[in-house]
């Protein structure tokens, strides 16, 4: 069957999250529904990761395998069509045919997040749900001093949320940057793969360190603590977006021997 790659772009706040839950609608659900819309066909489409409810995408990467040979210029078309009908905040940026052992989760080499906090006093009108309103200034140089004392491979059990199902607490964050332009400040971050809300995790802990409550030294001692119970307040949803994933020139072939660390959690940072 030929296997197609799509690029993904959405809007969480309608959703309990990317994966099809029975709680109410998911992204992942409403792509599969507009796939049998149009094909009759009744597809599993599998994403680079997860993302919780009410977080977004600028770059979330599926592949789903259709009995048709589509063109994907046409498979894009009349997939946003039927999401649009449907009243979905989803829309395909872009598909292309896919190498038969692609596969978008353990393929994924690197992923990329980026965290969006608006630094001001007036509450949020137009990026209400599209950001964290924080009512105070931040010092987004102390955040980003205090982000680096976490790049590197670490035990992030504290930035792990306590229900993550991952067999082990250790990554290598590749990326942890925080910039500001105006009143919005910026967190990026980098990793093969992420635990369970552990983007989250950090930019709560982050926002003490630019409140002043805390200094990158804190932040340091939160991480070699290994406990949740030293890490600062979750962050909201609201400000998270799934915006990259990176792979492979050449994918292997999956029907050998797969050594990867992307276990159950390891794709869900939010």
């Amino acid at each position: 069957m030929p296997r197609f790659r799509m690029t993904v772009e959405y809007d969480g706040c309608p959703y309990v999250g990317w994966q099809r839950q029975e709680n109410g609608p998911s992204v992942q659900g409403a792509i599969e529904a507009a796939v049998l819309s149009l094909t009759g066909e009744t597809v599993s489409v599998r994403g680079a990761g997860r993302t919780d409810s009410g977080v977004h995408a600028m770059g979330q990467v599926i592949h789903a395998d259709l009995s048709k040979d589509w063109s994907p210029y046409q498979l894009q078309n009349a997939l946003n069509a039927h999401l649009r009908l449907a009243g979905e905040r989803v829309s395909i940026l872009d598909v292309e045919a896919a190498a038969e052992f692609f596969d978008a989760r353990f393929s994924a080499l690197r992923r990329h997040y980026l965290y969006r906090i608006v630094s001001r006093r007036a509450p949020l009108a137009l990026e209400a749900g599209k950001a964290w309103w924080v009512p105070k200034v931040l010092d987004h140089e102390v955040m980003h001093a205090a982000a680096q004392r976490l790049v590197g491979k670490h035990d992030f059990s504290t930035f792990r949320a306590a229900h993550c199902q991952a067999s082990s607490p250790v990554r290598t964050l590749d990326r942890l940057d925080v910039t500001r332009n105006g009143e919005l400040i910026e967190i990026r971050a980098t990793a093969q793969s992420f635990l369970h809300n552990q983007i989250r995790s950090f930019a709560g802990t982050l926002k003490l360190a630019g409140e002043g409550k805390w200094t990158p030294d804190d932040v340091e001692a939160a991480l070699e603590a290994r406990d949740r119970k030293a890490c600062g307040p979750v962050a909201p949803p609201d400000g998270l977006y799934f915006m990259q994933v990176d792979y492979p020139d050449v994918i292997p072939d999956r029907r050998r021997p797969v050594t990867d660390t992307n276990d159950e959690d390891a794709d869900d940072p939010s």
